[in-house]
């Protein structure tokens, strides 16, 4: 029951994947789907769609369960991979295609690349050749479906179970998971495939896909089930599984499969909306390439048969309908594959063409729209992928760390100079990093919802706390030095050149603190946080120095001296504390042992 219920725990709270697993009893239980006599097959409907969806239900669950196991395993490192080698189109299209053959998820693959352009590490026409590399990847699962493994299925579910269930290893339960997925696929598969077995003998339906060798029917009805299931590779796994039963020909199997490509495109424009520009350039480049690419080789169906055919293996033993159910599938699989490297290879040359026309159709927001604060780099499609998701957070600190940066650059010349303005501005910057400060506990509170390992737990803990700090940083300055900038005005406090030197020295020093330690959160730079902590003794320095000034003009002869003197303390005081809370963030990038020794 335990086992049961460790499987069960992570898809309670949804419909949708209870239903199917649900529907994966009935297609267990489900009885035999014909009744034979001497003259004619009946056939038993009822039960035949109970096999047939409750075998597309276990399909389409055991590549949920081995995609989310994938990203899992390999996530971070797909990541650096994929942040590191797209110096070019050419290298960004194999890396594309590695990644997500990887991660079983070319939305992933395009999730991270729009979050590297918008973080300026990528440009557009850069991004172009990795999400045509993407399409190939995704083509790795129809070649997984096309190998007959069927046999070991259920070996390889209980296996994958025994390991999800019963290891205490985070890694072990992970390669579990993805083991019981793959287990799922085939199975479902052999499922789908005893159900349709009776259709064999069944004339209505055998005309019915016999209109599927019409190119344009082919496309349009994949396509439309692409689009309703969300997922290309489903709709190639079940195409794969009808041409095991010799339902369908090469040729129709082809334009099932161009279809799948096009609908596709449907899940890639519903993940843009709402998105940043960049996203929905993305999303629309992978629209555009899928139907082109669709459009240009419709044409060419029957000599795209031809060649596949000529290097698929080949079983000459067979005939009829035993020998297009056995060469078949591979035959679909391999044509998917040469079609996506085709287009890949065709319009990588034209990633400059494709990305200005994107811009065009797309262009910047208005200015007056981009000052609304908005979170630009956390993405829901990573939460399934904690170490994705997290990065994702350190890029969003850091886009709070330019707004808190920006109020810390801004306040001291405001003080200073007496510019209500001014500080009426820094309070108004302050929303935007209470906004963003809102986003980025969600998504953490989120990310926690997750199966965390041990490293993964510590670095969510230490991102919480960073979080803290900068937005802590931001009241401070916001709560602290903007009323007291006020109260200067107020008070009609006039500040010596003097102590407006010595004010700038310390907030200069403070500010570059925060400045590096936001860098060493977002990039998780151990050096920068260490430069933080070491710069203690300069602060220290800074403000002993202050302090004297302070106190040798106390006894000078100007006006409001002592209201000056209150106000300057404070200042310092308030500084100080900004980078107490700089500090912290910096301690959070260090290992423990680290932090103690600098403590």
């Amino acid at each position: 029951m335990y086992g049961i219920y460790r499987l069960w725990h992570p898809y309670r709270g949804s419909p949708a994947k209870a239903a199917f697993l649900i529907a994966v009893l009935a297609a267990i239980v489900a009885t035999p789907v014909m009744a034979a006599d001497s003259d004619s097959i009946q056939m038993d409907w009822l039960n035949m769609g109970m096999r047939l969806f409750g075998g597309l239900a276990l399909f389409l669950f055991g590549m949920e369960q081995m995609a989310a196991a994938l990203k899992a395993v390999a996530g971070e490192r797909m990541k650096i991979i994929l942040a590191r080698l797209t110096t070019n189109r050419f290298m960004g299209a194999v890396t594309g295609a590695f990644v997500t053959a990887i991660i079983q998820s070319s939305s992933v693959t395009t999730v991270l690349v729009v979050g590297f352009i918008t973080a300026g590490l990528m440009s557009m026409a850069q991004s172009i050749g990795v999400i045509m590399g993407a399409n190939i990847g995704t083509t790795i699962t129809a070649q997984i479906v096309a190998f007959k493994v069927t046999k070991a299925a259920l070996l390889m579910v209980a296996v994958g179970f025994s390991m999800l269930s019963f290891s205490k290893q985070e890694r072990i339960r992970q390669y579990g998971g993805m083991l019981m997925g793959l287990g799922m696929i085939f199975f479902g598969m052999s499922v789908m495939s005893d159900a349709m077995s009776p259709l064999r003998s069944y004339q209505p339906f055998l005309d019915l896909m016999a209109r599927m060798d019409n190119p344009i029917i082919g496309i349009l009805v994949a396509a439309v089930f692409t689009g309703l299931v969300q997922s290309s590779s489903a709709t190639t796994g079940i195409v794969i599984v009808m041409a095991s039963q010799g339902f369908i020909s090469l040729p129709a199997g082809i334009a099932l499969a161009f279809g799948s490509n096009i609908g596709t495109c449907v899940t890639a424009m519903l993940a843009a909306i709402g998105k940043p520009r960049e996203a929905v350039r993305a999303a629309l480049v992978h629209v555009m390439f899928n139907v082109f690419g669709v459009v240009l080789w419709i044409w060419f169906i029957d000599q795209l048969a031809e060649f596949v055919t000529w290097f698929s293996p080949s079983y000459a033993e067979l005939s009829g309908t035993d020998r297009l159910a056995a060469e078949t599938p591979r035959q679909i699989a391999n044509a998917h594959t040469v079609f996506n490297i085709a287009n890949t290879i065709i319009f990588i040359g034209f990633t400059a063409q494709f990305a200005r026309i994107v811009e065009w159709l797309v262009p910047d927001r208005p200015l007056e729209e981009k000052i609304i604060a908005r979170p630009k780099f956390l993405d829901d499609a990573l939460l399934e992928t904690p170490s994705l998701a997290l990065d994702r957070v350190r890029l969003e600190i850091g886009h709070m760390g330019d707004r808190v940066i920006e109020m810390l650059e801004k306040i001291m010349p405001a003080i200073l100079n007496n510019d209500r303005s001014a500080l009426r501005a820094i309070a108004k910057i302050d929303d935007e990093v209470d906004i963003l400060h809102g986003h980025i506990i969600t998504y953490l509170g989120r990310i926690s919802q997750r199966s965390l390992t041990e490293e993964q737990t510590h670095e969510f803990v230490n991102l919480m706390a960073a979080t803290n700090d900068l937005e802590n940083i931001g009241d401070v300055i916001e709560t602290d030095l903007v009323h007291q900038g006020y109260e200067g005005i107020n008070q009609g406090v006039s500040i010596s050149v003097d102590t407006r030197k010595v004010l700038q020295d310390l907030h200069h020093v403070v500010s570059t603190a925060v400045d590096i330690a936001r860098d060493s959160v977002m990039e998780n730079d151990q050096v920068a946080a260490q430069e933080v902590i070491a710069m203690k003794g300069d602060i220290n320095r800074l403000m002993e120095s202050a302090a004297m000034h302070q106190a040798r003009r106390l006894v000078a002869e100007e006006p409001n001296r002592l209201a000056a003197y209150t106000l300057e303390m404070d200042i310092i005081e308030k500084l100080k504390r900004i980078y107490y809370f700089s500090k912290r963030m910096a301690k959070a990038v260090m290992p423990e042992e680290t932090v103690e020794r600098a403590a």
